[in-house]
Order: C-alpha cells, then structure tokens, then sequence
C-alpha cells in the first residue's frame, strides 16, 4: 500500500514545517523561541503546534537525514567504523551495549544483549551492514568475537586493531555514561 503525503491535512506549508522542527533540533532553542523566530519572519504559529509537528515529523525528518548522509559517505574512499561494546547495568543485571561510530563521531547503531560473544557481535554487525551498508574500514578492540564474526560475514581483511585506534568509540560512550549515572543505572532496557 503506497504512502499518502504525510503533510496532507495541515493548513501550513511542508516547508514551513520542515524550518520551524529543523530549527528547534538544530539549534539549542526553546518552543517559544522558535516561535518568536517565525513570528518574525510573519508566520503566526503557537509553541505547542511546533511541538506537536516536532513528535510527528521529527522521526521522519531524521531517516531522511540518516539516509543523506549514508549515500554521501558510501561514495567516500575511506568509510570508517568504531566499533566498541560496554557494560551497563539494567534493572540490576549486566547487559552489554554495542555500539557503531562512523568518523564523525556520529552514533550509527545500538544493540544490547545479554552476552558479548561471536553470536552477538554477528547479530549486531548484520543489523548495522544492513542498515547503513558495508564500511571500508572496521576499527575494533582485540575482543576475539568481532574476528570471528567478520571471518563468517566475509570482512576479515577490513578490521584494525590498535591500541589508541578505537579512542572515537570510547569517547562516544561518555555523554552515555553522564546520562547513566545521572539516572542511577536504567531501569529498562
């Protein structure tokens, strides 16, 4: 069944949607300062209709994002991963956290599992590939269950391992870590 226009029954135009959420995730702004900003500009919206486009809009608008931005980096020469997994405690209970960091820094992929071995590393590495397609360069730590996984995906020859390689991964953990202690573990996963 084909998609219908998800901006059909709104009385304001797509474009103006697309500012005025662009504007409130880009910027650290506020409802009403977004508001103020296109009441400037002669458009007379109320805070809460910018936040309820925000929650309807906003997932879609970041896919599109997502996809742009992996098209443009499929075509780079030298497309990186970081990939690093942690501890975190949940509800009490030890679960690891996998995560994928391309070269920017920005957070691709999240999975948690109960185990940190070649089936979850496998599961984790195919849910990534599939969603943001096949990397140049896998940088891991020397945990022998990313080796393994890649031998059975077929990407053995495009892992590194270093010590201080993997330091993009490491310190995209820290804002996780600050949330994290700041909640007193999580209680759900």
């Amino acid at each position: 069944m084909p998609k219908g226009d998800p901006f059909k029954y709104f009385h304001s135009s797509p474009e103006i949607i697309r500012l005025a959420v662009m504007k409130y995730v880009r910027f650290s702004l506020s409802l009403r300062n977004v508001e103020d900003l296109l009441h400037e500009r002669g458009i007379d919206v109320s805070h809460e209709t910018i936040r309820f486009w925000w929650q309807r809009f906003g997932p879609m608008f970041a896919s599109e994002i997502r996809k742009k931005r992996a098209e443009r980096f499929r075509s780079w020469p030298q497309w990186r991963w970081h990939l690093d997994e942690m501890f975190v405690k949940i509800n009490g209970e030890r679960h690891y956290l996998w995560r994928a960091v391309d070269h920017e820094g920005e957070v691709l992929e999240s999975y948690v599992t109960k185990t940190r071995d070649k089936k979850a590393a496998l599961k984790f590495l195919r849910k990534s590939m599939k969603r943001h397609g096949r990397p140049d360069v896998l940088v891991t730590d020397r945990l022998r269950s990313y080796g393994a996984a890649m031998k059975d995906i077929g990407n053995a020859h495009r892992q590194q391992t270093g010590r201080w390689l993997n330091n993009r991964a490491e310190n995209s953990h820290l804002p996780f870590r600050r949330r994290e202690r700041a909640m007193q573990r999580f209680r759900r996963m």
